[in-house]
């Protein structure tokens, strides 16, 4: 992915608070409301260039590895 800390970037976590996905089926979903199936489907075809691709990715590997609740701190927390 990136070259973050291995504590990884509250601010990356921030956006996928707010980010909406720009097309598609779920255009318009905040990215972390995306379902796993759709998340999914990028695995397999590939993730778009970019920094939507880094936070599609991103929200994958959080659901992939049941760490929803790091959203739900940075929530909290503004």
């Amino acid at each position: 992915m990136t070259n973050e800390p291995a504590h990884g970037n509250p601010e990356l976590l921030k956006e996928l608070l707010h980010y909406q996905m720009p097309f598609g089926k779920y255009k318009g979903h905040l990215i972390r409301s995306l379902p796993m199936s759709y998340l999914e489907w990028f695995v397999q075809k590939g993730f778009p260039t970019g920094k939507l691709g880094m936070l599609l990715q991103t929200m994958y590997e959080i659901k992939l590895n049941g760490l929803e609740y790091l959203l739900d701190g940075v929530r909290r927390s503004l």
